[in-house]
């Protein structure tokens, strides 16, 4: 271990060679059940336009315009293929590309800083036994003031704080669990109002916010229970993040539906429950939220 976090270092300075060491099936088999807890399928892959698997080019309409997700195949053109492990960590950990380049934080690398090495080369070794697809990445399509690269450096300094999830000593090992799981699903980072500059309201934590992924109104999930799940039990919050089934007899909305099919169902039972209890952990934090549309439809995230 030591070892591996000191090529690491020495690649995030450096920009060091390919691996060329292949990952063994246990690695492959861990990385798949954290590919399947972090959703990569639902955003990387364009379901409305049958697109492969991977493949990248869903569009994700937010108020800064058009993010198009990229192909995250092992494809050595216009995938992953070429990306060493310090790459991969290097993307995942600090928000920076092979290139040097700064990824919009629309890219959840403000949640998955907090995975482990360990997890993120497991990951990365899964993603690498896919299918190549030799499909080209679509440019993002956003409004002017945001196209400038460079200033998320800025963005960074005042809003990201990256490193891998750090043990709370005062707090279960299965609330740990489940906080962990929590930033590899990403679940604040929808389930959060945002600021104008994009970066996620601290103090409003998992209470919801009417602009959403696509433009959906995304719930409370708080224990609040006036706008929030507080009236849910721990075995409702379980079986809804395994099934989609909520404690009134509906079903998850397209969004999380996808999440879910996609990603939670496959997770063990206590690893649903540990999330299940870190979520009910949180502050309870009131936040009605409406949004009148035309033609308007159940949300994409309502229960």
């Amino acid at each position: 271990m030591k070892s591996a976090e000191r090529r690491w270092i020495a690649a995030i300075l450096l920009a060091g060679a390919v691996s060329i060491v292949e990952a063994a099936p246990d690695s492959v088999k861990q990385g798949e059940y954290i590919f399947r807890a972090a959703g990569c399928v639902t955003c990387h892959t364009d379901d409305k336009n049958k697109s492969s698997l991977l493949a990248g080019g869903r569009a994700l309409k937010t108020v800064f315009g058009v993010f198009y997700t990229p192909n995250i195949t092992p494809d050595p053109q216009y995938g992953i293929g070429r990306w060493s492990d310090e790459d991969f960590i290097r993307a995942l950990r600090l928000g920076v590309s092979p290139r040097g380049e700064q990824y919009y934080p629309a890219f959840p690398y403000t949640s998955y800083t907090r995975l482990t090495d360990d997890d993120l080369r497991a990951l990365k070794a899964y993603l690498f036994s896919v299918k190549p697809v030799a499909q080209p990445n679509k440019s993002h399509d956003l409004v002017w003031y945001v196209r400038f690269r460079p200033a998320l450096a800025v963005w960074k300094k005042l809003f990201f704080t990256p490193g891998a999830y750090q043990v709370r000593t005062d707090k279960p090992a299965s609330w740990n669990r489940g906080a962990y799981l929590a930033a590899v699903a990403h679940c604040a980072e929808c389930h959060t109002p945002r600021g104008v500059l994009g970066n996620l309201q601290q103090a409003k934590l998992y209470s919801g916010t009417r602009d959403g992924p696509e433009n959906a109104v995304v719930p409370n999930i708080t224990p609040d229970k006036k706008t929030g799940i507080g009236r849910w039990s721990r075995s409702d919050l379980t079986y809804y993040l395994a099934t989609g089934a909520t404690p009134d007899g509906d079903y998850a909305g397209d969004l999380m539906a996808d999440v879910i099919d996609n990603g939670l169902r496959y997770l063990r039972k206590d690893d649903v429950q540990a999330i299940a209890e870190y979520i009910q952990s949180l502050p309870a934090f009131e936040n009605p939220l409406t949004k009148q549309k035309n033609n308007k439809k159940k949300s994409e995230f309502d229960y």
